[in-house]
């Protein structure tokens, strides 16, 4: 009895609730994305209240370095608890960052989550910092946007090292641009799964189940195959998402598949193919016809492509482990490759938010070297003639342009046909770079 007692109180939690317990957990595990998935999972809340839940959460890890530097005026910056910080942090938020609370019903909830939390100690302390942002408010607006030019890592919210890193590159206007993108929720695209459906028969189902949504254009993409979804029901209960009408993904990741150009009949790798966007594309592309090896270092990862495939109607990927393809006798002899990289993944730091606070400087470097392997593994797979794209997710030249520059150097007999980056601030899409290159005959 005590069990069932104990999952109705998990299901019972309210939104401000299920965000604090998110905002309390150490960093280490889990990214907040997942996290917060497997707590919607379990708990029951209204669609109104899933939305507010993300928002807070997500809202409070984007704008931590701002959050801490108001805490830190009201706090003569000692240290403070973490379960503390964290309820101050979701306060705060709420009164700076949405305007659809009334700031006075941020300190009620926020006193009362600290109560609920059985920080009876600290409620007057929260009372009071939270009460004097307050009085403040107007004052206060205005120092938080100063501080976007006089030190634009808070006011931002981002690294310093990586603010410093963009700025250099593009200049402070584009990194402000940059900055901007990545702390605003992202949008929701979906690519027409043609292995099952089109795009007419798919827009009248969309419009039964109450899916508003636009159609994408990019140079990139086939006509009528990406939509955005502006408006929907939970994903995973649409009878189109379940019968594999359709994939999501962002337009960016449409690029490398384009480039990579696989037609039915032909051998083709995908050396890093999990969780299987690229990948499936690329089947939809081959309609079906040819052998493409989905490889992956984890049984876990290639058991998602598995999934993905069946639900998608996919039936010419074979996922392969690395001595699955090694044994297979298809370790070498492809007509083409993609190669998309393991990265830092700094061009998709709106979808990923508690990235930014987790890739480090050195990081890069190592990143690089497992880049430079990767790309060395993938071309001697290459059968003369071949094409080869390599793609990362990542904004930083070290990943992208770097290692294809040295390899190049040490493989005389490989081609570089064309090389393009996506920026968000450019292209309105996650950041992105893609390169073909040839092996000669």
């Amino acid at each position: 009895m005590r069990r069932i007692h104990l999952l109705n109180e998990v299901r019972a939690e309210k939104p401000r609730e299920i965000a604090l317990r998110l905002l309390q957990r150490e960093a280490g595990g889990d990214f907040i994305e997942n996290r917060l998935a497997a707590a919607l999972a379990r708990g029951r809340l209204s669609a109104a209240d899933r939305h507010l839940c993300q928002e807070l959460a997500y809202g409070v890890v984007r704008w931590q370095a701002a959050l801490d530097w108001l805490i830190a005026r009201k706090t003569d910056a000692r240290q403070l608890k973490p379960a503390l910080r964290a309820l101050l942090r979701l306060g705060l938020y709420q009164i700076f960052w949405l305007e659809r609370i009334p700031p006075h019903a941020a300190v009620h909830e926020t006193v009362a989550l600290a109560r609920a939390s059985r920080l009876h100690a600290q409620t007057g302390f929260i009372n009071a910092v939270l009460r004097g942002y307050l009085r403040e408010q107007e004052a206060t607006r205005r120092l938080l946007a100063e501080l976007k030019t006089r030190q634009p890592h808070l006011g931002y919210s981002h690294p310093e090292w990586l603010v410093t890193r963009w700025r250099e590159r593009w200049g402070p206007e584009p990194a402000a641009k940059l900055m901007d993108w990545n702390n605003t929720p992202p949008r929701v695209f979906a690519r027409v799964n043609t292995l099952k459906t089109d795009a007419d028969r798919l827009l009248a189902q969309w419009r039964a189940e109450e899916v508003e949504y636009g159609l994408v254009r990019r140079d990139w993409l086939a006509e009528n195959l990406v939509f955005e979804l502006r408006a929907h029901p939970p994903l995973s209960r649409l009878p189109s998402f379940q019968q594999g009408m359709f994939y999501v993904q962002d337009p960016s990741t449409l690029l490398a598949v384009s480039e990579l150009g696989a037609q039915p009949g032909e051998r083709v790798l995908d050396l890093c193919a999990a969780p299987g966007g690229k990948l499936t594309a690329l089947a939809q592309a081959m309609r079906n016809e040819g052998r493409l090896f989905a490889h992956d270092t984890s049984p876990e990862r290639l058991d998602l492509i598995r999934q993905n495939c069946a639900r998608l109607g996919v039936s010419c990927v074979q996922p392969q482990t690395p001595a699955d393809l090694e044994a297979s006798g298809a370790a070498a002899g492809f007509d083409r490759i993609l190669l998309d990289a393991p990265c830092s993944n700094t061009g998709v730091m709106r979808r990923r938010v508690e990235l930014r606070w987790r890739v480090q400087p050195e990081e890069i470097d190592r990143l690089q070297a497992q880049q430079r392997e990767l790309l060395r593994q993938a071309a001697a797979r290459l059968k003369p003639g071949g094409a080869l794209v390599y793609s990362t997710c990542s904004l930083e030249p070290e990943e992208n342009a770097g290692v294809l520059q040295e390899f190049l150097r040490q493989h005389p007999g490989f081609k570089l046909e064309r090389t393009r980056e996506l920026l968000p601030f450019v292209d309105g899409v996650d950041g992105s770079y893609v390169a073909r290159i040839s092996r000669g005959s």
